[in-house]
This record gives structure tokens, sequence and C-alpha cells, in this order.
């Protein structure tokens, strides 16, 4: 039982990640478009980019104005935070079973 619920969060985990490969390109796409001196801040290849990340997590775009990209990095950042408890908690799960 205990490994049937670690692969749901797994599968929770699956769930965010592709929410996550959806509105985090769309997010970044955005700001080419819309606002390119935050672009600049987070570089090239920001997609999978450990400090964009970060940016992303910690809330940091809050800081633009632009109710556009916002609306699009809100769900970027709960599918991030989903896909991290997602995986978190199965490898709990496994190491709970594991003991």
């Amino acid at each position: 039982m205990i490994l049937f619920l670690a692969l749901c969060f797994v599968g929770i985990a699956i769930g965010g990640a592709c929410a996550f490969v959806i509105f985090w390109p769309l997010s970044l796409v955005h700001l080419r478009e819309r606002d390119p001196a935050l672009r600049a801040r987070l570089g090239d290849g920001a997609f999978l980019r450990p400090a964009a990340l970060h940016w992303l997590l910690s809330g940091g775009y809050r800081e633009s104005r632009d109710r556009q990209f916002t609306g699009l990095a809100t769900p970027a950042r709960i599918a991030l935070l989903t896909v991290l408890f997602g995986l978190g908690m199965a490898a709990l799960l496994w190491l709970w079973w594991l003991a």
C-alpha cells in the first residue's frame, strides 16, 4: 500500500511537470516579446537554469507589473511546487517502505 501511494505521488509529479512544460515556456516567450530587460536578467536558456527556477519559486516574477506575465508565471510556479512536492512525498514513502 505504501508503494502504491508513492506511485500516486509520482503521478501527481508527472501532472505538475506537464503543466510546468506548458506554462513556463509561455511565460518566457511573453518576456521575450514584452519585457526584454527582465528576460536579459534571466539569461538565455532560462527554462531549466537553476537561477531562473529559484527566481520563479521565490516569487520574484511578482516584481513585474505585467499582469499577463504574472498570470502565466503563477501556474508555472504552482506546477513546479507540485512536481517538487510529489517527488518529495514519493521519496519519503519509498524510504519509509525500505525501513
